[in-house]
């Protein structure tokens, strides 16, 4: 998914002096944002006082919306660099379809992983004949200097590995939580798990104490570690736990993200991470007057413009807090 802030303004993010060494428990709440004519979504990352967890630098969570009689997702072909998109569905489906001529239907709990290494574009749209319902999450993960050029690639895997215990099912979306590891592609330490709870149900999680995490809230009323997370919301918990307490006021869908924190600060601008203003200059340049993001063939419509790019270049800010 495209981000379609026609006044995206570029963002510093990364780096280990933003992350908090301790447990926390640190609610953030969205930004909404319209994408297209009938999708409105949560932003939850980047967010005013929380940049990334892990390696996860973007977070959107949209829906459930009732699309039966609208055209539902519809995203042109847009560019990415410098990182991965991980597609993550509840209700509906998405079309997928890339410059390296990939081309999907990404289902309920089936990963939709798109490496875009160097450059790509794709596009996302609701097949002709969806579902009623379309619900889910859109997130990136920031590709690290050394792969960060990596050919690009798409990966769909329908079949996931799970951990459950009474009232909790985990799948594994990426890396590993209890000793199942999911087979998308990953190039940090780094871990995503969608979450079922059954009402009433209370689980402890492992974790990872060298991770930092947050919980996304999905569906449902839950609380994480005492604190009662509602759709569309995510909670920053920092780093040093083992274990992570969960109880469920109804039937709740939750998603776990984590990861070692991100020891290099990278530039963020619209659909692309860089790691200057000047590379992502370049970028943009690229996509609207070359071919270096190739060309998505089969969507019915034209290429999504970049935006503006304001005039300003950023500096990386050091270790304060």
């Amino acid at each position: 998914m495209s981000n379609l802030d026609r006044q995206a303004a570029p963002s510093v993010c990364g780096g280990r002096g933003f992350v908090v060494a301790e447990p926390v428990r640190e609610l953030l709440s969205p930004r909404r944002v319209q994408l297209g004519e009938s999708t409105e979504v949560r932003r939850l990352l980047p967010n005013l006082g929380r940049r990334m967890v892990g390696a996860w630098a973007f977070v959107d969570h949209y829906g459930p919306d009732d699309i039966a009689d609208e055209p539902g997702m519809q995203v042109p072909p847009h560019p990415h660099m410098g990182l991965q998109t991980v597609s993550w569905l509840h209700e509906g489906e998405v079309l997928h379809r890339d410059s390296t001529g990939s081309l999907a239907t990404i289902r309920p709990r089936e990963l939709g992983l798109m490496t875009s290494g160097r450059a790509i574009s794709h596009s996302e749209e609701s097949p002709r004949q969806h579902a009623r319902f379309l619900h889910g999450a859109q997130l990136w993960v920031a590709l690290p200097d050394a792969h960060r050029t990596v050919e690009p690639h798409f990966q769909h895997h329908a079949e996931l590995p799970q951990v459950t215990a009474p009232g909790l099912t985990a799948t594994v979306v990426l890396g590993t939580l209890d000793g199942a590891t999911s087979p998308g592609t990953t190039y940090t330490p780094i871990v995503g798990a969608d979450l079922t709870l059954a009402r009433s149900a209370e689980a402890m999680l492992p974790l990872d104490p060298d991770f930092e995490y947050a919980v996304l809230s999905m569906s449902g009323e839950a609380h994480v570690d005492g604190v009662p997370v509602l759709p569309g919301s995510m909670l920053y918990l920092g780093c040093g736990r083992s274990e992570l307490p969960l109880r469920a006021e109804s039937d709740a869908g939750l998603m776990l993200l984590g990861g070692e924190p991100f020891e290099e600060e990278i530039v963020m601008w619209w659909n692309f991470i860089g790691r200057s203003h000047e590379e992502i200059e370049a970028a943009r340049t690229d996509w609207m007057e070359s071919s270096r993001f190739g060309e998505v063939h089969g969507y019915d419509g034209g290429r999504l413009p970049a935006p503006a790019l304001p005039p300003v270049a950023l500096k990386p800010r050091g270790r304060v807090r």
